[in-house]
């Protein structure tokens, strides 16, 4: 794959719709041109402590950003520098995982009444699997990130996600 959004979500808590960050990572011709990360105010705004533990984001974290309407307006401006017509499915959204990360989208569109695009997700977790097979200990997105060669220290920030997703993709996919 050579042209894409790598993107991840993290949750607040258990409902998909809590959103509390997005990283995204755009990919044009190979090459990552662009990154975009932003705290999200949640919906419902309550943190479990699972996920908490999880990516350290708090209400303390989010209790002054923007919610999804406003973020998700300034990531899409972003990439439609480089792809006007995603929403038409003129590139995709990649994600390890990606039934978690477009079930958020989803949800946190129903969510906000906004009505949602036909976007398209590919899943570097599935590629994992296809291309590396039994070949790895288990096709987490660290470990796929290592056996890429990426150093994913900063595992569960959004962004460094995005951008782990994104060697993986233009690596085995």
């Amino acid at each position: 794959m050579t042209d894409f959004v790598a993107i991840d979500f993290e949750t607040a808590n258990g409902k998909p719709s809590s959103v509390c960050s997005v990283g995204a990572v755009i990919v044009n011709n190979g090459e990552v041109v662009d990154s975009f990360y932003s705290l999200i105010r949640p919906r419902p705004n309550y943190y479990a402590v699972f996920c908490r533990q999880v990516h350290g984001l708090g209400y303390e974290d989010t209790d002054c950003a923007e919610e999804f309407p406003e973020v998700w307006s300034d990531l899409i401006a972003a990439v439609h520098r480089y792809y006007p017509y995603i929403e038409d499915g003129e590139v995709p959204f990649v994600a390890h995982n990606s039934r978690f990360d477009e079930g958020c989208l989803k949800a946190v569109f129903a969510a906000y009444d906004m009505a949602y695009p036909d976007y398209e997700f590919r899943d570097t977790l599935y590629a994992s699997r296809k291309y590396f097979g039994r070949n790895l200990v288990n096709h987490q997105l660290q470990t796929v990130a290592a056996a890429c060669g990426y150093d994913l220290r900063q595992h569960h920030h959004a962004l460094a996600d995005a951008e782990a997703c994104a060697i993986i993709a233009t690596q085995i996919m």
